[in-house]
């Protein structure tokens, strides 16, 4: 994923070397310490009997957990970083089994992984028992963490970083006439609130008829998005735009006035942390509509640099939409302070800086 991407590739003091069971993308990831230790060919037959004959979460075999072993210990790493927390789980035998200290980092959804079934629980418990510390990138993972039976004292906030020269501000000149141009970008499932964001932009279309609505992603909602869109009679206004290149999402940003982004917490429970587009749009001097969730309000001050509503509310997001339209003086004001907010708490230096720190302190 390109956050962690992004903060693998902003160490100094540390080499980081990644280990993987497969690579893609390797033009659009350049990284030359890549160590890969490919799933076994019983891999499907070991999950299947662990996840459907025990109903619990699979861990790695002996084999997989002697080859990382061997490889943790022929490039003398000193910590290992799991990112994700249900990967964390799998790789338990590895924690138990591994001389130096591990730490995990929870992202958002990875939280509730399947935390309904006992046995998941069970082991996630287990896992966060066994490694050194916990890294969370919001109050409320840290409070969903410690729900999940975790020693507080374990746990450590680590934002996500942007990186700022990627995503200069701009001030933006709203438009005098009905022109409004809205952007939401992000996987196409539940959590996104895309079907609230469509509804929202429905109502705002009937006072500015001209106004457009970019959607840049890809995801299983698609097709589902595109029918609710052409229900409520507005696909000639909407853009699904698909997955597009960062350099093109950047200037998808910047000749758009608003950016969207009504999260909300998924039938399974999964949650946002603080979304990256969130952070991203913010920089470049979007102003951000979002909802009361998970960790946006971390990073959003309601009406001071940004607009929170309640989760699918989608009359609420069409009238705040409304008003923003009716005062563009105070739409400024917010996407300054948005843009300042980014500056001083989300900046991706300062989180590496932060990361090492945490690193070298766990091996001391």
């Amino acid at each position: 994923m390109l956050h962690i991407y992004r903060q693998i590739t902003a160490l100094e003091r540390c080499v980081p070397i990644v280990i993987a069971q497969k690579r893609e993308q390797e033009e659009r990831y350049p990284f030359e310490s890549v160590h890969i230790v490919p799933k076994p060919a019983t891999h499907f037959l070991r999950r299947f009997w662990f996840r459907q004959l025990r109903d619990m979460p699979w861990q790695i075999s002996d084999t997989e957990l002697r080859a990382l072993v061997n490889l943790l210990t022929g490039i003398d790493a000193r910590l290992l970083h799991i990112y994700f927390g249900q990967i964390a789980v799998h790789l338990l035998p590895l924690i138990r089994a591994w001389k130096n200290p591990s730490i995990v980092s929870f992202h958002g959804a990875d939280v509730m992984v399947d935390m309904n079934k006992p046995t998941y629980r069970r082991a996630t418990r287990q896992m966060l028992e066994a490694v050194k510390l916990v890294l969370v990138r919001s109050e409320s993972l840290q409070r969903a963490v410690a729900d999940l039976g975790c020693d507080p004292e374990k746990i450590e906030i680590q934002r996500t970083g942007i990186p700022l020269e990627e995503f200069p501000f701009r001030e933006r000149s709203f438009p005098e006439n009905d022109e409004w141009r809205f952007v939401q970008a992000g996987r196409l499932i539940e959590k996104k609130g895309l079907p609230v964001t469509l509804r929202a932009f429905a109502i705002f279309l009937g006072k500015y008829a001209n106004a457009t609505l970019t959607i840049a992603g890809e995801g299983p909602l698609l097709g589902e998005l595109q029918k609710l869109a052409r229900e409520l009679r507005i696909e000639r206004s909407v853009s699904f735009a698909g997955f597009i290149s960062q350099e093109q999402l950047g200037e998808t940003y910047y000749r758009s006035h608003i950016f969207l982004h009504p999260s909300q917490t998924g039938h399974d429970g999964n949650q946002e942390g603080i979304p990256n587009s969130i952070l991203e749009a913010m920089a470049t001097g979007l102003p951000v509509f979002a909802t009361q969730h998970g960790g946006i309000p971390e990073a959003i001050e309601n009406d001071a640099n940004g607009v929170l509503v309640p989760e699918r509310d989608h009359k609420a997001l069409a009238q705040a939409l409304l008003n923003a339209a009716a005062d563009r003086v105070s739409l400024s004001q917010i996407a300054r302070s948005g843009a300042e907010v980014v500056r001083k708490n989300f900046d991706l230096r300062t989180q590496a800086q932060r990361l090492e720190e945490i690193y070298l302190r766990t091996i001391e």
